[in-house]
């Protein structure tokens, strides 16, 4: 009991320590996990030889991930991604494994082998990709999207792919596949029937999966739901896909490709993100293992007399992938930007790569000493992941910007003509705000980044500029000297800080409203010198607040008394605090700011209550004058974003 306790708390202090550090550096969870598993494996020799039992628990991590992956992929969005799946993806995992398949041939491998190692070497890391485009505000580009499909095709591909490898297995490596198997415990009933009886039966169990799943599972959820027992219903989460998962195994199937299945029978179901929710901490818990145990079982040994060899294959395979992203960039027509993310972002391998290897190596498909490489030429390519990114943001974009001065890529839209009022950011922000102005007869000059954004909008008789609009020499094409007003409406904090900071110095007679995320970002943007902003949320929370008064049985009158005494007072304790703000100091370490806030929530709370007993509120005079309904915030009256 003593040694398994210790050995849990070594597994998962070493988790707790290496992957907030990995995410941290920018490396990400998945690395942060590997990198524990090596230093408590190969390095430290923390853990010995019940790494290879917990992975064969750890590996049921990824059938949880697949049953969720199953969950997300509605067949209606399928069937809309169909083309880009099939396209962009397809041809990424059947150019790949040829790809690869030849260069196998060409070192004197067999082809079955070539075949094996192109499935493993084709996954990208799906963990690695989505974080870090989206920490970058990448996803939502063309690239981005590009890079999703082929990761969602790679996700659907591992399916077939588990379970059509174990045919490939070489009769020469039967005592390889035999040992695995003694070692996994593995029992199939179909063993010994004829093939028809075979098919039969799998056909079977995959339509009771089916149709179970659809017409089954929705009274049995309804009557768990009913004993209103959250640990119920996560016992029966648990127990529905061990239970498919055993289902698969004993008839010789991959337990993936079942709870795979089970999960896109219920992804319309009114009980998936229950589901969702009770399964995704234990898929998280495992998966991490998983990871760990494949550190921990890195051959450093083999690495170190093989080490140039290994790299070469990893390098290899970078290029090799990477070129063949370029080329379908190319012929599906991405940006020349956009295509180099798509290439980059999707070049190495991934964590699949982990789970095919054991697959392959179990089942005799692949020699051992070649599936050991191949793990650590995965592993190597999946922490070049982030220099790639790091060659995208430092040389790839800034090339790309000094193009397009050059006038060899996009140009900006020529602005014919000026206006008084300059938009920057036509996003799901900007364009309530223009609509607004333009329907009050006033001329607005639009400035967006998204080309798809602009020629969309032009569509519809809404005159947009494409263009960067933090380039100072834009803003002065479009008029920011002579206009009256700007609207800084784009949710990138750093540009918008440059555009109202040169704004300010340019024209001290304009007026500026910008739009804010937070409390620390409102004060900035007040020092920066813009007269009103807005927080993104504020107004949208107020109203959520009086609403859920009201559903606590507040009479609607009061809870809207209630509402907009809170708009105000809040309004106007952001006045008070932003004035106290020190950019140098920091507004958790500003203890003027700190007293401020609290006495201003103190005197909130109390005037509530005095308006909750019907007793006159008396406000300050210089307070009632600064509060206005006309905005958020001004130069006397800021506001905590949300």
């Amino acid at each position: 009991m003593t040694s398994l306790l210790l050995s849990a708390f070594i597994y998962l202090a070493s988790a707790a320590v290496a992957v907030p550090l990995s995410k941290r550096l920018g490396l990400g969870s998945v690395l942060g996990y590997l990198i524990a598993g090596v230093l408590i494996g190969p390095v430290f020799g923390l853990v010995g030889q019940e790494t290879e039992s917990i992975q064969h628990v750890a590996e049921f991590g990824v059938v949880m991930m697949l049953f969720l992956v199953g969950l997300e992929l509605e067949p209606h969005k399928l069937w809309q991604l169909r083309w880009q799946l099939l396209g962009l993806g397809g041809l990424q995992v059947v150019l790949t494994i040829a790809a690869i398949t030849g260069i196998a041939m060409l070192m004197g491998l067999s082809w079955t082998v070539g075949v094996a190692a192109g499935c493993v070497l084709s996954m990208s890391s799906t963990a690695i990709v989505l974080q870090t485009l989206g920490e970058k505000n990448l996803l939502a580009s063309q690239g981005g999207q590009a890079s999703f499909s082929v990761l969602l095709f790679q996700d659907i591909a591992v399916i077939p792919m588990l379970a059509l490898l174990p045919l490939l297995a070489l009769p020469e490596l039967a005592g390889q596949a035999t040992e695995a198997a003694h070692h996994a415990d593995a029992v199939n009933l179909l063993a010994g029937l004829p093939a028809y009886e075979k098919a039969g039966i799998t056909f079977g169990v995959i339509a009771l999966i089916v149709v179970g799943g659809h017409f089954l599972a929705g009274p049995i959820f309804r009557y768990i739901a009913a004993a209103r027992l959250r640990e119920i219903f996560t016992v029966v989460s648990l127990a529905l896909v061990i239970g498919i998962a055993v289902l698969m195994s004993l008839i010789g199937l991959s337990p993936a490709l079942g709870t795979f299945l089970a999960g896109v029978v219920l992804a319309n179901s009114e009980y998936r993100h229950e589901l969702e929710s009770n399964i995704e901490p234990f898929k998280g818990l495992l998966l991490g293992l998983f990871f760990i145990t494949v550190g921990a079982g890195v051959d450093f040994e083999l690495l170190a007399h093989q080490g140039w060899k290994i790299l070469g294959i990893t390098l290899c395979v970078i290029i090799a992938k990477g070129l063949i992203l370029l080329l379908l960039g190319k012929v599906f027509r991405l940006k020349r930007l956009d295509q180099k993310l798509f290439a980059l972002a999707l070049a190495q391998a991934g964590e699949f790569g982990f789970v095919l290897l054991s697959l392959v190596e179990s089942n005799g498909v692949m020699p051992s000493h070649i599936a050991k490489q191949l793990l650590l030429a995965v592993a190597l390519s999946m922490l070049f992941t982030p220099l790639l990114f790091i060659l995208y943001d430092k040389v790839m974009v800034p090339r790309a910007y000094a193009r397009a001065k050059a006038g060899d890529a996009v140009r900006p839209d020529v602005i014919e003509q000026k206006h008084p009022v300059i938009i920057a950011g036509h996003g799901r922000f900007g364009r309530v705000i223009n609509a607004m102005v333009t329907a009050c007869g006033y001329k607005t000059t639009v400035i967006d980044h998204n080309a798809a954004t602009v020629a969309g909008y032009k569509r519809f008789g809404v005159e947009t500029y494409f263009g960067d609009a933090s380039r100072q020499e834009l803003l002065l094409i479009a008029g920011l000297a002579e206009a009256r007003l700007l609207v800084v409406a784009i949710d990138n904090h750093e540009q918008a800080m440059k555009i109202t900071e040169f704004a300010r110095k340019t024209n001290p007679g304009i007026k500026i409203v910008a739009r804010s995320y937070d409390a620390q970002q409102t004060y900035e943007l007040y020092h920066a010198g813009a007269d009103e902003i807005v927080r993104e949320n504020f107004d949208s929370a107020v109203r959520c607040g009086k609403r859920a008064l009201e559903c606590l049985g507040m009479p609607k009158l009061k809870a809207e008394e209630v509402g907009n005494l809170y708009f105000h007072r809040n309004r106007h304790g952001m006045a008070m605090a932003a004035k106290a703000y020190d950019p140098s100091i920091g507004m958790f370490e500003n203890k003027a700011l700190i007293e401020i806030v609290r006495a201003e929530n103190a005197e909130t709370e109390r005037l509530i209550r005095q308006l909750l007993h019907d007793q006159a509120i008396s406000w300050p005079k210089d307070q009632a004058e600064t509060t206005t309904e006309h905005g958020d915030m001004n130069m006397q009256e800021p506001v905590e974003g949300g």
